[in-house]
């Protein structure tokens, strides 16, 4: 296969695997301060890829020069995941996987800023038409709601992450001076647990883990094992070989694999009208597949 294909086979991983931290995550989100559990959840997380990662010989002195590249990649990953569980505890996860989907808009912005990554008119077309499904899903369809602009709290918080989240795309490439992903990878959960230790330690040690649901536990290892460490390695080894906003056109997907885990749940399926403005972002998605003359310059 082609640098390209794998790069569209790492990111439709990625989509399925992100769906369900929202769905889980909802379910845990009001049980545990979500700087604890992301503090947690990133220094596990750190563990298991650097423990593959000097397995496979992927660990070198070199892949450590200028570390302040990973604390900035660290600390924008570690922003999105506390403000996603933030906004969980209010946000339907359907919801606030449409606002995910926003991501790509905004990646595409910061990649001409920081890339000089050029839309072709089929990408800017395919990114307002997903937009205006995210708009569609967030807004419920309310045409009132969307013109007084009431969004919901939990919506506004994952926004702010979200916003985190496309900065760290193009970052990725920007930064990467011919590193392995697993090697990025490491050092940039390494990176995001020490400021998360630093920044969370007085809610990490509050926590009455004993006490803790099952559910909190359970949350914990998909999120720890599929939607941190790999997710983490398929987004870093897709941007090296995709434009930025072809890689995030995947999260479009996203509300799509949250209706399937929201079912699988027993929490049911979204109402019609919920589902058109979910139609309009896979729509989003084939438009962007289809286009693969995006140019860099």
């Amino acid at each position: 296969m082609n640098p390209g294909t794998l790069g569209h086979l790492a990111m439709l991983a990625f989509s399925a695997l992100v769906a369900g931290s929202f769905s889980l995550g909802a379910l845990v989100a009001n049980d545990i301060s979500p700087t604890a559990f992301n503090t947690l959840r990133f220094c596990i997380a750190t563990v298991l890829v650097g423990g593959f990662a000097l397995s496979r010989g992927a660990v070198s002195r070199q892949g450590f020069t200028a570390p302040w590249r990973y604390a900035i990649l660290g600390g924008l990953f570690a922003v999105y995941f506390v403000l996603m569980f933030e906004g969980l505890k209010t946000a339907q996860p359907v919801s606030a996987a449409a606002v995910f989907t926003l991501v790509p808009l905004m990646a595409a912005g910061f990649a001409w800023v920081l890339l000089r990554q050029v839309l072709t008119p089929r990408m800017a077309l395919a990114l307002s038409i997903g937009g205006c499904g995210a708009l569609w899903v967030i807004f419920k369809a309310d045409l009132a709601a969307f013109l007084a602009f009431d969004v919901g709290r939990g919506e506004a918080i994952y926004f702010i992450g979200c916003v985190s989240h496309a900065i760290y795309t193009p970052m990725v490439r920007r930064l990467n001076r011919g590193e392995s992903a697993v090697m990025f990878t490491f050092g940039t959960l390494l990176a995001g647990s020490v400021l998360l230790l630093i920044y969370g330690w007085s809610d990490l040690v509050a926590v009455e883990w004993a006490k803790l649901p099952n559910m909190v536990w359970i949350a914990l290892v998909y999120v720890t094992f599929f939607a941190t460490a790999l997710t983490i390695i398929l987004l870093q080894f897709a941007t090296l070989r995709l434009p930025s906003a072809k890689v995030m056109a995947y999260t479009y997907l996203t509300p799509s694999w949250v209706i399937v885990w929201e079912i699988m749940l027993g929490k049911g399926a979204p109402g019609s009208i919920v589902l058109i403005g979910v139609a309009f972002t896979v729509l989003a998605l084939l438009l962007l597949l289809r286009d693969d003359a995006a140019k860099t310059v």
